[in-house]
C-alpha cells in the first residue's frame, strides 16, 4: 500500500506545471551597487523582515524575491520561460527536490566560517544548507473546535474523520499534493512512516477535503472557521498567526512528528553568485538566525540562536 501510495503521488505530482510567482522588490536603502534575486516558498509575510534586516548590514543591495510554491521552484528553475529571469538563490522547504537540484549537478558549493558551523545533518556536499526546521502540525479552529475532540494523534484523527455526526465533513483542509511540493514531500513520509496512511488518506477523502497549495490559504480558511482543521502544516506559519491574534491552536502529533527543514541552493547558473553567497553567510550567521527565529518564526538551525520556531 505504502509503495502504491507514493507511486501515485509521484505520478500526479510530475504532472504539475510551473506557473508565475508574485514578486516583489525590496529597493536598496543606500546607492545601488547589487542585486540579489531570490525564489522561495517561504511567504512574504514571514521572510521579508529577513530581508530588510540583511539590507541594513549591505544598504546598497537591490533585493528581488519571487514567493513561488516549491514544486514551481524546481520545475521553472529545469524548464524556465522565454526570458525569465534567473534567480540567484532558491530556498524552500521541499528538501527533496532541492536535493534533487544538488544531486543532479545544478548547484554551486559554497564553504565559508558560517557553513562549516552548521550541523552535519543541515548540510550536502556544501551545496544545500538547511537555514531552519520546523515541525509540520495539526492546526484547528480554537472557537469551532470543541478542545475535547481536537486529536493528539492520527488515530485520533482517523476517529473524528469517521464519527457518526461527521464534524470535520467539508471542514477539513491539506496541501494538494499535485501542487504543492511540501505536501507531497509530508504526504510520502506519512505513507513510509505510519501506519494508518492509507486509511487516514481514504478518510480525508470520504469527508471531502479542502485541497490548497499554500499554508496561507489553509490558514486562512481555518481562521475564518470555514475549516476546522488542517493536517500536515508547516507549524511556523500558524504560530505566526497566532501571535498576530487568529484564533488557532497547534498539535505537534504524539505519535510521531514530521520535521520539515527549509533549504537554500544556490544554482549553478546565477547570475550574481557572490551576493547570493554573502546572503547565504548572513542567513547561517548568529544575526541572521535570530531573525529567523525572532521575526519569522522559524526554528533557527544554530541552536545558539534560540527561539520557539513553530512549535507550541
Amino acid at each position: 500500500m505504502r509503495r502504491l501510495w507514493a507511486m501515485v503521488l509521484l505520478l500526479v505530482h510530475g504532472l504539475a506545471l510551473a506557473a508565475p510567482g508574485d514578486v516583489r522588490r525590496f529597493p536598496a536603502p543606500g546607492p545601488m551597487h547589487a542585486q540579489l534575486r531570490v525564489q522561495g516558498s517561504t511567504d512574504l509575510e514571514v521572510f521579508g523582515a529577513v530581508i530588510q534586516d540583511y539590507q541594513r548590514l549591505h544598504p546598497g543591495t537591490e533585493v528581488i524575491y519571487e514567493d513561488v510554491i516549491a514544486w514551481d521552484i524546481y520545475a521553472r528553475y529545469l524548464r524556465p520561460g522565454v526570458g525569465a529571469p534567473t534567480a540567484d538563490m532558491l530556498i524552500s522547504a521541499s528538501m527533496d527536490l532541492q536535493t534533487k537540484l544538488v544531486n543532479d549537478g545544478h548547484a554551486l558549493a559554497h564553504r565559508s566560517a558560517q557553513t562549516e558551523a552548521l550541523p552535519v545533518w543541515a548540510q550536502w556536499r556544501h551545496e544545500v544548507f538547511g537555514i531552519s526546521y520546523e515541525p509540520v502540525a495539526i492546526v484547528y479552529n480554537t472557537r469551532k473546535l470543541d478542545a475535547a475532540r481536537v486529536p493528539r494523534t492520527r488515530r485520533q484523527l482517523l476517529a473524528l474523520l469517521r464519527a457518526p455526526d461527521a464534524p470535520l465533513r467539508g471542514k477539513v483542509g491539506t496541501y494538494d499534493v499535485e501542487r504543492s511540493g511540501v505536501g507531497y514531500l509530508f504526504a510520502t513520509q506519512d505513507g513510509q512512516v505510519g501506519s494508518i496512511a492509507g486509511a487516514l488518506l481514504a478518510a480525508l477523502g470520504a469527508n471531502q477535503v479542502k485541497l490548497e497549495e499554500r499554508t496561507g490559504t489553509l490558514l486562512d480558511r481555518v481562521s475564518r472557521g470555514e475549516l476546522l482543521l488542517a493536517y500536515n502544516v508547516l507549524g511556523s506559519y500558524a504560530q505566526a498567526r497566532i501571535d498576530a491574534g487568529a484564533p488557532l491552536g497547534i498539535v505537534q502529533p504524539q505519535d510521531y512528528t514530521l520535521v520539515a527543514l527549509r533549504t537554500a541552493v544556490i544554482p549553478k547558473n546565477a547570475p550574481h553568485a557572490p551576493e547570493a553567497r554573502r546572503f547565504l553567510d548572513y542567513l547561517l550567521s548568529p544575526r541572521g538566525q535570530q531573525v529567523l527565529s525572532r521575526e519569522a518564526r522559524l526554528m533557527p538551525i544554530l541552536p545558539a540562536a534560540g527561539g520557539r520556531g513553530g512549535s507550541a
